[in-house]
């Protein structure tokens, strides 16, 4: 059975400035995250977040559940669009821990339908990395 504290759940509501400025720090300045117009004449019809925005988040929680281990492997998928100023909930859970090595499955979901955004899971280790 999982224990509460593992288990971390955020709810957020990312907006187009903070799309923004992840494009400014990350370089991806595609016009569907920032250009409101061109969004506007896609499937989409307009901006979506990035998808690694959405993971840094969860990253972020996966920290909280394994303080100080270093991240080795990731799976990621993207099955749904993010817009700005939509509510998403942000969920991570220790899944399996073997040593110092654990699993930590991620989501990102649309609070009002539970339609996931962001499917992930990463293997994080607290062994020292080689030199």
């Amino acid at each position: 059975m999982t224990q509460p504290s593992d288990f971390i759940e955020i709810n957020r509501t990312l907006t187009q400035d903070e799309f923004n400025r992840f494009a400014d720090l990350s370089g991806d300045d595609n016009p569907i995250h920032v250009d409101r117009d061109f969004s506007a004449r896609t499937s989409f019809g307009r901006t979506v977040s990035h998808g690694m925005l959405l993971y840094t988040i969860l990253r972020g929680l996966a920290g909280r559940l394994a303080p100080g281990a270093r991240q080795v492997s990731q799976e990621l998928m993207f099955p749904a669009p993010t817009f700005a100023d939509e509510p998403i909930r942000f969920l991570a859970r220790l899944e399996e821990q073997d040593g110092s090595h654990m699993r930590i499955a991620m989501r990102a979901e649309k609070v009002e339908t539970e339609e996931c955004v962001c499917d992930a899971s990463g293997v994080f280790s607290r062994e020292e990395a080689p030199a």
